[in-house]
């Protein structure tokens, strides 16, 4: 009832894997089937604002944030994405797989870093592989936060969950034991702790190209677990540039699902 009489949703559903998703899609087609039997011409859109699989309002803004700062083009840029210690929470896998699926479409050189255990899904490894060899880029994939550093244009350090346990995470949910949530969670950080020395600090910054790497964040950062407050201090009117872009994002998104041939009544 909630998106039947809305002029638009939008759903955050992230932390369980194989539900977000598929979840807002479903939510989509009750809307459009609702609309559609009512014969009401209305468009009531769903705007995924992070889901189990991607978080495509974050990658979008930080785009912007790069075309605006690299305004030749991202081809052959260096671009690490890394994953970095949180003791806060398992934290999804979302941003990272939103990065290295949009990042390597337009040509530039993605390197995914993090600890043996920390892989993401197929599904998005395989796209940012096909998405690289399209555009002429690349995509690689190392145990080593200081090879993914070295050289690059753009840092991207940002703590996600354990593998394994994002996948017992699925089955605990389903049978709503809370007890065992609650532990795969603590197991989770204890987990995460074995690597404090994945940390954004100004020794790997300095690694990066003439040392002086532009630096992303979702928000908010663990400082002083995934970035140091010396780096942050340094990075702290970029990062507020690019979270301003999701507000642009999120209104496009809006104004294209709304209103038909938008672009052609735009031109």
């Amino acid at each position: 009832m909630l998106g039947m009489n809305s002029h638009a949703l939008g759903v955050r559903h992230d932390l369980i894997l194989g539900e977000g998703n598929s979840f807002m899609r479903d939510v989509q087609r009750g809307i459009d089937d609702y609309l559609s039997a009512t014969d009401d011409r209305r468009k009531v859109p769903v705007v995924n604002l992070q889901c189990d699989v991607d978080h495509p309002t974050q990658a979008m803004a930080d785009l912007l944030w790069l075309r605006e700062r690299f305004p030749g083009g991202l081809a052959g840029k260096k671009i690490a994405v890394s994953w970095a210690y949180s003791p806060s929470y398992a934290k999804p896998l979302s941003v990272p797989q939103g990065e290295i699926t949009l990042l390597t479409r337009f040509g530039a050189h993605v390197t995914l870093a993090h600890p043996k255990g920390y892989r993401l899904m197929d599904v998005c490894l395989d796209h940012a592989r096909k998405n690289a060899e399209a555009s002429g880029g690349s995509f690689k994939v190392t145990e080593s936060m200081d090879e993914s550093f070295e050289d690059a244009h753009v840092v991207y350090p940002k703590s996600w969950g354990p593998y394994d346990l994002m996948l017992e995470r699925v089955a605990a949910n389903k049978a709503r034991d809370a007890a065992k949530m609650k532990d795969i969670e603590q197991r989770a950080l204890a987990r995460n702790a074995q690597f404090k020395d994945w940390i954004c600090d100004e020794r790997r910054m300095a690694m990066t190209a003439a040392s002086s790497a532009l630096y992303l964040h979702c928000l908010p950062a663990d400082i002083g677990a995934e970035v140091t407050k010396g780096v942050m201090e340094r990075a702290v009117v970029d990062v507020a540039r690019e979270a301003n872009k999701k507000l642009y994002v999120v209104m496009a998104l809006l104004a294209v699902a709304k209103v038909e041939n938008l672009a052609d009544r735009l031109a």
